[in-house]
């Protein structure tokens, strides 16, 4: 009897049973005789997968919703051999494909179908996009079957060059060293894969359309159609202040932020933030990304940031970094990193026995950065997650300050190994498109034996922790929480609430440790030159308490161009 004629009535219960090589029974309910017929193509499926070729089936009907099912295997096939035909042993190699295991195995069209895969999904990386395989030569001997394999290359192409179709002001000679998609070199579909997926790691681009791939006379021509986002900010507050310390000269306090982005049109990016809100504490931080230096695939920024901590200390900070993109949203780098630190204010210092808290150091270190990301968009995610850890290690060297007694010296060690790591893993959970969720976990420690307050980390503020001014803690060690759900009004404007937690340890002002708290609300509206943000958040801690009249409001209007 034909199962598929049977299944054409209605039934609802099945009970099936398995003989000869497989021993098996059942019983099971389905809502229609389309779920039973489907259960049953599974089982003799399985038995294929299992080498029984040739399964025999009987289904019987004991009443009018229900089918007693009988499968018999039969004989089990195996293989004697799978030869490689006219397939090259190292193109073989290079998919990966060992046939040996064919020998003496039972006939499995998984196994095959693997074989298939891997062969064309080389093909396709290696200049051979429109290849096929088959088997060929097939024989049968009862029950062992040989075969080989047959392998149609077909043309060999190559990469022509990219065409970007929108009105991105992008050099197509940037995108194809970004992508790796270089004229002449053999297709990869592969790289054309990863390197869609890509773009979205450049923030200043945006798509306008789907990607087009075209082929002709043998070369292959990749369409992108790129648009320039406006992500270029400049951000500034300028304020003029009588100088109560100073008689009647005015005292110029504020802040700026300049960013700009794929300058020239090949991924150059420079950033400058400058901040004084007193007359004696100021910081500043400039940066230059020169990517695929030289044509290379090597990525190099330098750094310097200056901080003077009122008229306690300056510290100064220098770095080059050299990054390297390793896979989809993966980014590796290494780092050589100067850190110089003096102090301001000696007086007082002559009647020392001790070190002070703050010292005069040079701090010579190397590390390795990782990176991987998962977002959606780089600059407004709303949906994914991002982690990076930075790791450093050198020698410290203790400078003597000659306003301090030389005795204060005696039996420290002024050269030592020191070392910090840090990092934060941060996920966006896109609920609806009106609800999303922001979480943030970052942690990082420092060690040395004699470690100053103007080493330590500084954290606070709009990118940190909440409800406190920015680079409000000093810590050795630190671990904090955000928990940021978001209400979108808009593609990138939202109303927000939070909640951030965290440890900070402080050893080296034998400070207690301190777990800060910080609650509020607030808001990002997006308009049509730039982003307004607006945040009221109240925290608590060790040195601040609860309350209203500390809370703190952070404001500010970003332009885009």
């Amino acid at each position: 009897m034909i199962i598929s004629q049977l299944f054409a009535q209605q039934g609802k219960w099945l009970h099936y049973e398995i003989r000869g090589g497989v021993m098996r029974e059942g019983n099971l309910s389905f809502v229609d005789s389309l779920q039973m017929s489907q259960f049953s193509r599974e089982l003799i499926l399985e038995l294929n997968q299992l080498g029984y070729l040739s399964p025999k089936s009987n289904g019987i009907w004991t009443g009018t919703d229900s089918l007693y099912l009988q499968i018999d295997t039969g004989v089990r096939f195996e293989w004697v051999k799978l030869s490689k035909g006219n397939a090259d042993p190292l193109f073989l190699l290079k998919a990966g494909v060992d046939l040996r295991q064919f020998g003496g195995k039972s006939f499995n069209y998984a196994e095959v179908a693997n074989i298939f895969g891997k062969i064309l999904d080389a093909s396709e990386n290696l200049g051979y996009p429109f290849a096929s395989v088959a088997l060929d030569s097939v024989q049968r001997n009862e029950t062992r079957i040989s075969a080989a394999l047959n392998v149609e290359l077909g043309p060999f192409i190559t990469f022509d060059t990219l065409k970007v179709t929108g009105n991105s002001k992008t050099k197509k000679e940037f995108l194809s060293r970004f992508l790796q998609i270089r004229p002449s070199t053999p297709f990869s579909q592969k790289k054309v894969d990863q390197g869609i997926r890509q773009i979205r790691n450049l923030p200043y681009l945006r798509w306008s359309g789907e990607p087009e791939l075209s082929f002709q006379n043998e070369e292959a021509t990749l369409y992108l159609p790129l648009e320039d986002r406006r992500v270029n900010a400049i951000d500034g507050i300028i304020g003029f202040l009588p100088n109560e310390l100073e008689g009647n000269r005015m005292l110029v306090t504020g802040q700026f932020d300049l960013a700009l982005y794929n300058v020239a049109g090949r991924g150059r990016s420079y950033e400058l933030h400058w901040q004084r809100f007193n007359q004696f504490s100021q910081n500043l931080n400039v940066s230059a990304l020169e990517p695929l230096l030289y044509g290379s695939g090597v990525d190099m920024k330098a750094s310097f940031s200056l901080l003077k901590e009122d008229t306690t200390f300056l510290n100064r900070d220098f770095r080059i970094d050299f990054g390297y993109r390793f896979g989809e949203g993966a980014y590796l780098r290494f780092f050589s990193r100067r850190q110089a630190a003096d102090l301001l204010a000696v007086s007082g210092l002559s009647e020392l026995t001790v070190l002070p808290e703050v010292g005069d150091f040079r701090f010579n270190n190397y590390g390795i950065g990782i990176e991987q990301s998962w977002l959606d968009d780089r600059f407004f995610p709303r949906r994914g997650a991002l982690a990076q850890m930075e790791f450093a290690i050198g020698n410290k060297n203790i400078i003597r300050n000659t306003a301090i007694p030389s005795s204060v010296y005696d039996g420290v060690s002024l050269r030592s190994l020191q070392y910090y790591l840090k990092g934060h893993v941060e996920k966006y959970f896109y609920l609806n498109s009106r609800w999303g969720v922001l979480t943030r976990l970052a942690g990082g420690l420092m060690e040395n034996s004699n470690l100053f307050v103007n080493d330590l980390f500084r954290l606070g503020g709009l990118k940190t922790i909440r409800g406190f001014n920015e680079n409000f803690f000093f810590a050795k060690n630190y671990t904090y929480l955000n928990f940021e759900p978001r209400y979108y009004f808009d593609t990138y404007s939202y109303f927000m609430i939070f909640a951030d937690v965290g440890r900070l340890g402080n050893s080296v002002q034998a400070l207690v440790d301190d777990y800060p708290y910080a609650l509020g609300l607030g808001f990002s509206l997006e308009t049509e030159g730039g982003i307004f943000n607006f945040i009221y958040g109240l925290g608590g801690s060790n040195t601040q308490d609860f309350a209203l009249n500390l809370s703190k409001i952070h404001f500010g209007y970003t332009g885009r161009f």
